[in-house]
């Protein structure tokens, strides 16, 4: 629910008032009964509430480059593995090719 702001057009007193949107608005000075004006705002802005948002989102360099440094180590440790196991499946399935032509014979 927004917050509304008003002036009072004959003591030129100004308030909030925290209704709904769909509310009517308030027409009487509740300090002098005059007539009331709503006023436009400039609404509330965007608000981040906790901790965390400028440490996980604006890094430091220094950090960077060591994330960096750690994913490139990691990708190249998965690649030879990759490899490895590669090699151990082709073996295998030569093997098992050799073994199947032995026993059509």
């Amino acid at each position: 629910m927004p917050t509304y702001e008003y002036k009072c057009l004959a003591c030129d007193v100004r308030f909030e008032k925290f209704q709904g949107i769909t509310a009517p608005a308030i027409e009487e000075c509740p300090e002098c009964s005059g007539k009331v004006k709503r006023l436009i705002g400039a609404g509330a802005g965007l608000i981040f509430k906790g901790s965390g948002f400028y440490i996980t989102d604006y890094r430091s360099d220094g950090y960077k480059e060591s994330a960096k440094k750690d994913k490139n180590e990691s990708s190249d440790k998965s690649k030879s593995s990759d490899k490895s196991e590669k090699k151990e499946k082709k073996t295998e399935t030569s093997s098992e090719s050799k073994s199947k032509s032995a026993d059509s014979d």
